[in-house]
């Protein structure tokens, strides 16, 4: 008998990201892109880390399951909430924002601090870490996650003198994290789209483009097909 096996028609649990500043539609987004993925929300949940931000479009979209995730952020929280998702069969988990994973009271950054603050500290941080990352992985359920991005800066010296220098938009998660991913959405502050990493090979076109319930179909039928 043979180890391995034809592999042809094969459905995998999605994980997506969307990420975006403040007031770029993340939410929004999320909530489309999972109903043009399943046709309506009624067995789709947002674990809710925004207070509450998601509850604005309850009527816009009619039912979904939610949670209001509160502090702490450990990471191992947010594991065990992906494990309660695939527990009650959902269709999708969209985590609303996995940001506060990472610098939110008790995530990554926060547990750090706690532990030390020094660079030795991270070898007991990175295990909590790798756990989260793994409950995406190996995660049963389909998942959208989104984040937040703010404007990354940095203090440099000239002639004695101290100055901010700006540095554009960063990912408030670890670096890399969106290659953890299938597709990865970049927002911007037109509520427009570009994805900054994709295997589907849905979304190469750099054109911005808005995130619609069309979207969702079409990832569907490039997993059913």
């Amino acid at each position: 008998m043979s180890l391995f096996q034809t592999v042809d028609k094969v459905k995998i649990p999605l994980k997506i990201g969307i990420e975006g500043a403040s007031g770029s539609g993340k939410t929004y987004s999320a909530l489309t892109l999972a109903k043009g993925l399943y046709g309506k929300l009624d067995n789709v949940a947002v674990a809710d880390t925004e207070n509450k931000s998601s509850l604005l479009y309850r009527k816009h979209f009619g039912a979904f399951k939610w949670l209001s995730f509160e502090k702490p952020y450990h990471p191992l929280r947010f594991v065990t909430i992906i494990e309660e998702a695939v527990k009650e069969g959902l269709d999708c988990l969209i985590i609303d924002s996995v940001s506060a994973e990472w610098e939110g009271e008790g995530g990554c950054l926060d547990a750090h601090q706690k532990f030390g603050g020094k660079f030795q500290d991270w070898a007991k941080v990175t295990p909590l870490h790798r756990k989260f990352i793994e409950a995406i992985l190996y995660s049963e359920v389909d998942l959208i996650v989104t984040m937040r991005k703010k404007q990354d800066y940095s203090m440099i010296t000239e002639n004695g003198r101290t100055k901010i220098e700006k540095h554009g938009l960063k990912t408030v998660q670890r670096e890399s994290f969106e290659y953890e991913l299938l597709t990865n959405f970049s927002l911007n502050q037109d509520h427009l789209a570009i994805a900054s990493k994709d295997r589907t090979g849905l979304f190469k076109d750099p054109v911005p483009f808005m995130i619609t319930e069309n979207t969702g179909k079409i990832i569907k039928d490039w997993n059913e097909h």
